[in-house]
């Protein structure tokens, strides 16, 4: 098991381009900024909670099928600036990166993913900063998943600050595609060949096949809680 103080040193090695001749001051200004970002995370999945319960009252049945949350590591939260050839510093995080904190809500139907962003885009203390539809324009390698990114106030005792979080909203067929094609395509120590693609490519298409058989279904036991209806 890694101690905290091996852990620390770790951070600070990652963070070398931050003034850290302060070590407790740095590590109390990383751990803040982290923990903003796990207030964000809460802020979000608490949202997604409240809809869930709300359409299970008026529809009786739950949209949601779990929502998962994830904060960067500090590893990667490095590797992502230097691709970006941006300074590795705290204050290069708060101001470039969009997606340190993540909530990915998994759905039943593809018309859930729609009704739950649109849900969550209309309340007023949520803000809009960028949208990538992935469902309706998959990636070249098949991954398909609606992109949110949003501003959203946390409340502190003396302050409020406004964090980023990034929200990926997908169907339960999305999501299952998405997990192996990841296990697959980053196996340490295995060349992922282009025939594997090609594979990945089909299994993803039935993927997207599949949605829409389920959504076909969805019709035919007259499930309609469209937007019209709330």
């Amino acid at each position: 098991m890694i101690s905290q103080q091996n852990k620390d040193v770790e951070i600070q090695s990652l963070f070398s381009q931050e003034n850290t001749s302060d070590t407790m001051s740095f590590f109390h200004r990383y751990n803040r900024l982290m923990s903003y970002y796990r207030c964000a995370i809460m802020e979000i999945e608490t949202k997604f909670n409240v809809l869930n319960e709300e359409f299970s009252l008026r529809f009786d049945r739950n949209p949601i099928n779990s929502i998962k949350t994830r904060l960067k590591k500090p590893i990667s939260i490095k590797e992502k600036l230097e691709k970006s050839g941006l300074p590795v510093t705290l204050t290069s995080i708060e101001e470039n990166m969009h997606d340190v904190a993540g909530v990915r809500v998994v759905c039943s139907f593809e018309k859930d993913v729609y009704m739950l962003a649109n849900a969550l885009l209309k309340q007023d203390d949520i803000k809009l900063v960028r949208m990538k539809d992935y469902i309706e324009n998959p990636k070249p390698n098949g991954y398909r998943s609606l992109h949110l990114i949003v501003e959203v106030p946390i409340f502190l005792a003396k302050e409020k600050k406004i964090m980023k979080v990034e929200i990926q909203l997908r169907t339960i067929a999305m999501d299952s595609w998405a997990s192996l094609e990841h296990q697959l395509r980053y196996k340490k120590d295995f060349e992922f060949t282009e025939d594997m693609a090609n594979e990945l490519l089909a299994c993803a298409n039935l993927s997207r096949d599949l949605d829409f058989r389920m959504d076909e279904l969805r019709k035919l036991v007259q499930i309609d809680d469209s937007e019209e209806s709330l």
